[in-house]
């Protein structure tokens, strides 16, 4: 597993982990940068992407619910959420990720995380941010 990868793995946890305990995930990455749980020290693209994430949070969420297609954010399964906000900063605010890898690795992830359904699922939302992507930045 590559290290970008494995930075997006530690970003979508530390995004979950702050949604289901109240906490800012700005706030929570800044605090485990500072204080790392684990024997390796986060990464730095973990921390721009938790950051770049809340830093455009309404209008990511925004862009989630207008293309989800009938499902809003909180229908949506936690790891999901999580997921998807990442995928979508990495599509329409990143400068240095391609669209297709975004989606890829989102894919990948909601595919080791999450439900069977959800690969799909997150495949479809990000794809159809990627061809709006345009109209949205």
């Amino acid at each position: 597993m590559g290290a970008r990868t494995k930075a997006r793995r530690r970003a979508v946890d530390l995004l979950f982990e702050a949604e289901s305990r109240g906490l800012n995930a700005g706030d929570l990455a800044s605090e485990r940068a500072e204080r790392p749980v684990t024997p390796a020290p986060l990464n730095e693209y973990t921390i721009t992407a938790v950051r770049g994430v809340v830093a455009h949070w309404t209008d990511i969420n925004d862009a989630l619910t207008t293309y989800s297609q009938g499902w809003s954010l909180d229908r949506m399964p936690d790891v999901d959420r999580a997921i998807l906000r990442l995928g979508a900063w990495e599509i329409l605010y990143s400068e240095d990720v391609p669209d297709e890898v975004a989606v890829s690795e989102a894919v990948v992830l909601a595919t080791e995380l999450s439900t069977d359904e959800s690969p799909k699922f997150v495949n479809g939302l990000l794809a159809r941010l990627v061809e709006v992507k345009p109209t949205l930045v």
